[in-house]
């Protein structure tokens, strides 16, 4: 029997080191364990050094990987020389979501994305929510055997689904797997996007972008301070990446998760605003995101409503057009407004379409241009 007659579009609940998701499965697979030396392909973007020593070059860290060890993402490994991305094709989380959740609001609203993630993640942020799966090794988690990229690609057009997503922890660090199953995507006429930290060096990030259709990226503060003891890494990174989506022609969404007294000052707000209008464009959606205690930030408050209220204030004040408030199920902002007229274009609760007031990309009240990649 061919191996594609073994894919299962199963509906179970199953639980993936406290993540609970809908997985797809073959019938030889196996979420117990893994078998590292099947799954071992070679990374791309690295450089062979002296003593079988190498250097990954494939995310800001430009980490230094002595033989039989592991970069700081735990998924890259020097094996004789040779680094390899050892979770190609170990998804930790396969799940479909809507589009919405992701968060994007101005790409294909009201569908569904077919989702994937590894463990690994080349951040270590101390308010990670998916930190059972990011924060920790292939070892650490529970994988689903052997998910080639073909068997991705197969699900989603099984099911109608009509775009792939690489989200939940940070793609960069599944890199080959991701590409490879974003290109035979868009060979089959499928939509991929992914949700990223933004930390991937601009050689490989471009190469990717060419298969792909949309990216939200974390601006997860405006300062290196923020950067450097929250979350172990950079900003300048990621302010590079973002102008590279950008000018790629990839649609782009930002996400800021707003944390009390740590990235919410009206002064860090109005420069990051001023940047997104003045480097990208006032026409990038942004999302101010409510925190919610976790990780290893359980002791500080969720975000007071009225500080995102005053981010998004800010963000309007300097230019910036579509605004929202996430993680505030019923907020009025949860909604997309049209910055014209001040009607509703996309009535939304949380993760839910209740009414889209468009046409033709148009604001359905006064016919304003509203950016985005809308159904035909």
């Amino acid at each position: 029997m061919d191996r594609r007659d073994f894919i299962k579009l199963c509906g179970i609940m199953v639980g993936v080191t406290g993540v609970a998701g809908y997985w797809w499965f073959r019938g030889d697979n196996s979420i117990n364990g893994y078998r590292k030396e099947d799954n071992m392909v070679e990374a791309r973007y690295y450089e062979g050094l002296d003593d079988n020593d190498v250097r990954c070059e494939l995310c800001f860290r430009n980490c230094y990987i002595e033989e039989g060890r592991r970069g700081f993402c735990r998924n890259r490994e020097n094996n004789d020389g040779k680094l390899y991305n050892i979770v190609y094709s170990l998804p930790a989380a396969v799940n479909v979501d809507p589009i919405e959740k992701e968060p994007m609001h101005h790409f294909l609203p009201d569908t569904q994305i077919l989702c994937i993630g590894t463990a690994g993640c080349n951040f270590r942020c101390k308010f990670c929510h998916n930190w059972r799966m990011s924060q920790r090794s292939l070892e650490e988690v529970r994988n689903v055997q052997n998910l080639e990229p073909e068997d991705i690609v197969e699900a989603a057009k099984n099911r109608g689904i009509p775009s792939i997503s690489f989200t939940y922890n940070e793609p960069t660090v599944f890199y080959e797997y991701m590409y490879d199953t974003a290109k035979l995507a868009q060979e089959n006429g499928l939509n991929v996007i992914f949700h990223s930290n933004g930390a991937m060096n601009e050689e490989p990030l471009k190469d990717l972008l060419q298969y792909i259709d949309g990216v939200t990226v974390d601006l997860k503060a405006f300062t290196d301070d923020f950067y450097n003891d929250i979350c172990e890494a950079r900003l300048e990174p990621v302010l590079n990446s973002l102008k590279t989506i950008y000018e790629s022609g990839a649609w782009l969404e930002i996400v800021n998760l707003v944390l009390p007294e740590k990235n919410d000052s009206p002064d860090e707000i109005r420069e990051m605003s001023r940047w997104i209008n003045s480097e990208l464009s006032n026409d990038v959606p942004v999302h101010f995101n409510r925190f919610s205690p976790s990780y290893q930030m359980t002791d500080l408050m969720p975000t007071p409503i009225e500080t995102l209220e005053r981010c998004r204030e800010i963000a309007k004040s300097e230019g910036i057009k579509f605004i929202t408030i996430g993680n505030a199920p019923g907020h009025m902002y949860n909604s997309s407004i049209c910055p014209e007229c001040g009607t509703v274009i996309i009535d939304r609760t949380h993760f839910s379409i209740h009414e889209i007031n468009m046409d033709n990309g148009k604001c359905g009240d006064c016919g304003a241009e509203i950016s985005g990649v809308w159904h035909d």
